[in-house]
């Protein structure tokens, strides 16, 4: 019996010890395979961006599909071409994308990672639709800055031109050395949303649609859609909505402004009944316009979704658990639509 336990005890100290190498192996190989992920896009942005920076014309602004002094939507049929030729991105795959970023930018939180990644630099991920006050905490721990460097940073971004608390902190993957300064950090972001926005911001842009506002209905568009296409479809009920001066009524707005209180816990609450009445200028459903800055910072694809919005009838919307998104041309058939979904309205 006791030759019995022995064999028994030794198989399972083998079976450990083969479990705890299958996990260092498992945990190296995520690391180097998410830090090639992040190291090959900073190397493909800088490529790209370099090569786009140095033959910048007319011909790679953004394309404008809305007139909004004649309060109407005209698509632009070079939209997807446009997509496919300036931008790194892609539209049918965008879910994949959005969800690689958001593991990476939550591993990227543990210290254990950043120094099995590297020992002399940091990772640091930005998820499109994060505010700037999550942006700032998140790089701070990871940079180990005190209160006075996490200060310096925010502002450094915030005064640059267009000068905007919101909207400048631009997503995405850097990669920078471990002891890396506020000043050293914000012009890397300044300088990543100088080439992918302004670059692209021309003067004939500008006159169609302000920065601002373009910057302001992609980041509630961040936080209301789940792709590309999504967002603009969502993008054409936002500008039909502001074209008849009808309140947005949108619940990111609203998650802002509760997440903006000094007693609020979580920087996205989940919205109930009664927050519809907080007294903001965030408050999308007391106030008709935008709201007065972008509530978050957006993708480059945000913002072309919000210069071109789809060309629809719709005026309310919503999503199922699923993602999948429904609209309607009046709020008798957005209820009727939603008792169909839900089995009763919201």
């Amino acid at each position: 019996m006791s030759n019995f336990i022995t064999s028994v005890q030794r198989i399972l100290l083998r079976a450990g010890i083969i479990f705890v190498l299958l996990g260092f192996v498992s945990t190296f190989g995520f690391v180097f395979w998410s830090k090639s992920i992040i190291h090959e896009a900073t190397l493909s942005m800088e490529s790209r961006v370099t090569t786009e920076t140095a033959t910048t014309t007319v011909e790679n602004n953004f394309p404008v599909g809305v007139n909004v002094l004649a309060k109407k939507i005209a698509e632009d049929p070079q939209v997807e071409l446009y997509v496919e030729t300036f931008l790194s991105i892609d539209t049918t795959n965008s879910r994949r994308g959005r969800l690689i970023d958001r593991v990476l930018a939550q591993i990227a939180q543990f210290d254990w990672y950043q120094n099995l990644a590297s020992s002399v630099s940091r990772i640091l991920v930005i998820y499109p639709g994060e505010r700037r006050e999550e942006i700032v905490e998140n790089i701070g721990d990871i940079l180990k800055w005190d209160d006075t460097e996490r200060k310096l940073f925010s502002t450094y971004i915030a005064q640059a031109e267009p000068v905007l608390a919101e909207g400048k902190f631009f997503p995405g993957r850097y990669v920078v050395p471990s002891d890396a300064t506020p000043e050293n950090v914000a012009d890397l972001l300044y300088e990543r949303f100088a080439e992918e926005i302004l670059a692209r911001y021309g003067v004939a842009v500008e006159a169609q649609v302000p920065l601002k506002d373009a910057l302001t209905i992609a980041s509630l568009l961040e936080r209301e859609a789940y792709d590309f296409t999504d967002m603009r479809y969502i993008s054409g009920i936002i500008w039909n909505r502001l074209f008849i001066n009808m309140p947005l009524q949108l619940d990111a707005s609203l998650q802002y402004a509760r997440g903006s209180k000094v007693t609020e816990k979580l920087w996205w609450p989940k919205i109930v009944p009664k927050d519809k009445y907080i007294e903001s200028p965030y408050n999308t459903y007391q106030n008709p316009g935008l709201p007065p800055t972008p509530i978050a910072n957006p993708s480059v694809e945000a913002v072309v979704a919000a210069l071109n919005p789809r060309e629809t009838d719709c005026m309310f919307y919503f999503h199922d658990p699923k993602g999948v998104f429904y609209c309607t041309e009046d709020y008798e058939a957005h209820v009727a639509k939603l008792k169909a979904v839900y089995g009763r309205g919201r």
